[in-house]
């Protein structure tokens, strides 16, 4: 049973009823009178106030059926955020380069991170490889036998090496990786004369090559800042206590989830006066890819000044907001992010881990698997035929049931699947993951110098172009519409879509219920106008009994709406709440896909499973409606019965892991 309001959704195009009057307006009709500064507090409470009051003000809703239409829902959201429809450059580039989002009716708000090449560029050359002399020819014109499969860029192939050595060294880089690591340390705005750079398969694999060369004999602690369970964090937890460290947390205070700053500004301090000799890895989150909490830059200047080395993780930042954050005054020893391929298709693709070239020489020789190499399809299925009895490892197919980060995926397809089995299986959210060697990688051609011996190269990389210099130019699409469309207009855009989506959630009620009990309850920042574009929630039905995080996400794959789930902990409950942590947190049994952190010592892990959804910089109005839609569909009672009952009548064939 689907809402009315949801199949509506999937019909509706709001471009007709999203005028832009102010982008074509002459430059001196867009001035307005100057009014006297305010300050960012007042900024930031008017904010909150006009989104309460703007966007369905002084309603419940107690039925999914009696929910406003998208296109009146759309006008509250104008009403409330008049800039919006200064975003609608977002709108053309997504109509333009990812169709198959339209196509597909698919809401993608399982992605974290930033991609590197648009759909419409994943057409061309799979088209151009099926047809390289049928330019002329319409895409609809390929062999029926290639649409269905799947073409990545490229492909990586997992060596063993010392980071120690590949940092101060080097290795022998390709074409195509050179292009790669200088369109991304541009990108984000690093320094090749302050950094170095190498590709690892994830952020987890990043993370544990850190931990595995960091000088904990001398430098014995590890101080982390994470509001959720990452798989990242506790394999760097895990490998760094075998190796001596002493492992330490933040902790959250609840029911807000703001980091304990007393606790943390304890654990960070030095009351040495020795204060040169460094004390530890720090490791930062600029803001939590669960709940969407900001955290102030300040902590990293305090570890700093207090003899931290400081890591900065920065896997859940927008698309444009590292290279404007402030980099090069911060200077982290350490920066991991990481890349996914196309937005709403494989998820895979690879992280990124520099280090600062005057840490380095402190760095404890280790050799350590999660380097990898970025190589094109060609080579990589010659390397899978040639690496029999050599100590190359070549990339595996993704398993079933897989996660990563303590956040669980079901897939983004951009078409229908073909059993119920394949649509649930589980991806990792965490970009970076390796892709089926069954489907053929390809990039296209790379153009060197006349001449050289790069002319008659088998490898093929048509969106790589040649430089004037001789350097290969990589085009990555998505990076350069990011840059075109700018911070502001992308901040702005998921800051008004994520705080319509909190406030509408919000005013979910059960009916009669005398109590006004919520359908939902957020955890971590509501409605805020620094909040990050992720969202972690929990759905109680009538009787405020909570329903379980891993059934709403498959039911709202069955709605075509892609969410992830994931585990709150480290939560601290003062005196004035000591009574609600028995009633909100959950001990949790762990799975076999869970690692065991050497930290736990036998204790449970205490915490709150939450359903999470994340807002692209390529989200648009219909995703955000559309998942509060389906949300909605939980104020019928025997809405959950229904659907599970209909879950296991289409999926009879069990699979046994």
């Amino acid at each position: 049973m689907n809402s009315p309001r949801l199949k509506e959704a999937s019909k509706v195009c709001l471009h007709s009823c999203c005028p832009t009057p102010f982008l074509n307006m002459p430059e001196e009709h867009q001035k307005t009178v100057s009014k006297p500064a305010r300050t960012s507090v007042v900024c930031r409470r008017d904010f909150q106030q006009k989104t309460a009051a703007s966007i369905f003000p002084n309603t419940r809703f107690t039925n999914h059926e009696s929910l406003p239409s998208l296109k009146e829902s759309f006008l509250e959201l104008k009403k409330a955020y008049p800039q919006y429809v200064e975003t609608q450059q977002v709108d053309d580039t997504r109509a333009q380069e990812y169709d198959h989002l339209s196509q597909s009716n698919h809401a993608c708000l399982d992605y974290i991170g930033i991609g590197l090449f648009s759909f419409a560029q994943l057409q061309k050359h799979k088209y151009q490889l099926v047809s390289p002399s049928s330019s002329s020819s319409p895409p609809a014109a390929q062999p029926s036998h290639s649409r269905g499969l799947n073409f990545p860029f490229f492909g990586i192939s997992y060596k063993t090496g010392n980071l120690k050595v590949q940092l101060l060294h080097g290795g022998q880089e390709t074409v195509l990786e050179s292009a790669m690591r200088k369109r991304i340390m541009g990108f984000l705005n690093i320094s090749e004369n302050d950094y170095s750079m190498v590709f690892t398969a994830n952020r987890t694999s990043a993370f544990k090559l850190v931990a595995n060369s960091y000088p904990y004999k001398t430098s014995r602690k590890l101080l982390t800042v994470y509001d959720y369970e990452s798989e990242a964090v506790e394999a760097m937890i895990h490998s760094s206590e075998k190796r001596g460290a002493r492992a330490m947390s933040a902790e959250f205070s609840w029911p807000r989830l703001r980091i304990n700053s007393s606790k943390l500004r304890n654990m960070i301090v030095s009351k040495r006066e020795n204060k040169k000799k460094k004390r530890g890895l720090f490791v930062f989150p600029l803001h939590s890819r669960v709940t969407g909490a900001r955290y102030p830059y300040l902590w990293m200047t305090i570890a700093q000044e207090n003899g931290w080395h400081v890591l900065i993780d920065a896997c859940a930042l927008g698309p444009k907001d590292m290279d404007c954050f402030g980099l090069f005054l911060l200077r982290p020893d350490f920066l991991v992010c990481s890349f996914y391929k196309v937005f709403g298709e494989n998820p895979s693709g690879f992280g990124c881990l520099f280090v600062k070239k005057s840490v380095i020489p402190i760095l404890e020789a280790s050799t350590s698997t999660g380097i990898v190499n970025i190589v094109p399809a060609k080579e990589l299925l010659q390397l899978a035929e040639d690496s029999s009895g050599t100590d190359l490892e070549i990339e595996q197919p993704p398993k079933f049931g897989l996660e990563e980060d303590g956040l669980t995926s079901l897939s983004s397809f951009s078409g229908p699947l073909s059993n119920e089995t394949n649509q649930f299986q589980s991806q990792k959210v965490e970009q970076g993951e390796s892709s089926d060697l069954r489907n053929v990688e390809i990039t296209g051609r790379l153009e060197g110098p006349k001449g050289s011996e790069m002319g008659s190269s088998e490898i093929h990389v048509e969106h790589a172009k040649s430089g004037g210099n001789g350097d290969q130019e990589l085009e990555c699409k998505c990076l350069d519409q990011v840059d075109s469309l700018g911070l502001i207009l992308i901040t702005n855009r998921s800051r008004y879509l994520i705080n319509w989506l909190v406030n509408s959630l919000s005013k979910l009620e059960h009916p009669n219920n005398a109590e006004g009990v919520r359908l939902v309850r957020i955890y971590g920042p509501k409605i805020k106008f620094d909040r990050g574009p992720a969202l972690a929630f929990n759905i109680f039905d009538w009787k405020g009994e909570k329903v379980e995080p891993v059934l709403v996400q498959k039911l709202a794959d069955r709605s075509s709406i892609s969410l992830s789930y994931g585990f709150l902990h480290h939560i601290y409950f003062s005196d004035k709440y000591a009574e609600n942590k028995g009633k909100v947190l959950e001990k949790r049994e762990r799975g076999a896909n869970q690692m065991v952190a050497s930290n736990s010592k036998g204790k449970c892990d205490e915490g709150i499973t939450v359903v999470t959804a994340a807002l692209g910089f390529l989200a648009n109005f219909e995703d955000t409606y559309r998942l509060w839609a389906f949300v909605a569909q939980f104020l019928d009672a025997d809405f959950v019965e229904k659907e599970r009952w209909r879950y296991t009548a289409l999926n009879q064939t069990t699979i046994e892991v």
